[in-house]
């Protein structure tokens, strides 16, 4: 599997389309505290991101965060996500 630096969601976007893989990445960097702290909500919002541009692993990794998530982290990363899309 390739690796991904990413330290900004701007890097994530390549000749004008947005790679699902590096937003999954991404997803998986806050997730496991890879290079940052742990963000379940960041980890989840890029996930999400992921799995909306097609990414089935993306769709998976977020359905098993999901459950470990209280509703009101679970409602703020659904937040995030649309707001980014809504950007971008």
């Amino acid at each position: 599997m390739a690796r991904y630096e990413i330290h900004d969601h701007d890097q994530a976007t390549i000749g004008g389309e947005a790679k699902a893989d590096v937003f999954c990445e991404m997803g998986l960097m806050y997730a496991t505290g890879r290079e940052c702290e742990i963000d379940y909500v960041a980890a989840h919002k890029w996930l999400n991101i992921a799995a909306i541009k097609g990414s089935d692993r993306a769709a998976t990794l977020r359905a098993e965060l999901a459950e470990s998530m209280t509703k009101a982290d679970l409602a703020a990363a659904l937040r995030a996500a649309r707001e980014w899309m809504t950007m971008h």
